[in-house]
């Protein structure tokens, strides 16, 4: 998906590390439309639109506290509309709509990690509409749409990585795809996922 980032973050040093804190606030409705007729390209061909309330994406390279606050209110709409006609593609071919409400990525490698995140997501309709014909694709063919309320992902070796997290979710996600694929020499995909609240967290420190 297409990101975007926004955080206050003040580094003091190795000992006192970056301090990031970001609140986002999204009222309005976010609308992306694409609409695309490609043939006879040699290399790869992709396709992608995304819209989303808000967005986060931290990287660090040492103690890091965030506090994260992101909002999406009742009278906002977010959808994605993809349609598409991809043939005789001399490599392989990617199709990707995506709807998203709120999403945080956080990664650091320090000693420290410390994450407290609130995502609320009340919009109308995190929705992705795709409607795709591929024929005649020497390499891959993916065909991707996805609709999602609040999304949280962390990873870090810091030795101590605590984490307070809460997901609300006052939304209908839908995802819908259709698509006719044909004359494909690679691997296919189809997928289509509506999801309301999800995260993701990996540590790779031994405490």
């Amino acid at each position: 998906m297409v990101t975007l980032s926004a955080s206050l973050a003040c580094a003091g040093g190795t000992s006192s590390g970056s301090i990031i804190i970001n609140g986002q606030i999204d009222l309005q409705s976010q609308f992306s439309n694409l609409t695309g007729n490609v043939d006879a390209v040699r290399g790869d061909a992709v396709v992608q639109s995304a819209a989303a309330g808000n967005l986060i994406d931290i990287t660090t390279m040492n103690n890091t506290r965030v506090q994260n606050s992101q909002i999406v209110g009742p009278n906002a709409a977010i959808g994605t509309n993809v349609i598409a006609n991809v043939s005789n593609i001399g490599g392989s071919t990617a199709i990707s709509g995506q709807a998203a409400c709120n999403g945080a990525n956080v990664s650091t490698d320090p000693t420290l990690t410390a994450i407290n995140s609130y995502q609320e997501c009340a919009a109308t309709d995190p929705s992705s509409m795709l409607r795709a014909n591929v024929t005649n694709i020497a390499g891959d063919a993916m065909i991707q749409g996805s609709a999602l309320g609040n999304s949280l992902e962390a990873d870090s070796n810091a030795a101590n990585m605590p984490i307070n997290t809460r997901q609300i979710n006052n939304s209908v996600e839908a995802s819908t795809v259709r698509a006719n694929v044909a004359n494909i020499r690679g691997s296919t995909s189809l997928t289509s996922s509506a999801i309301g609240n999800t995260g993701q967290i990996i540590h790779y420190g031994s405490n």
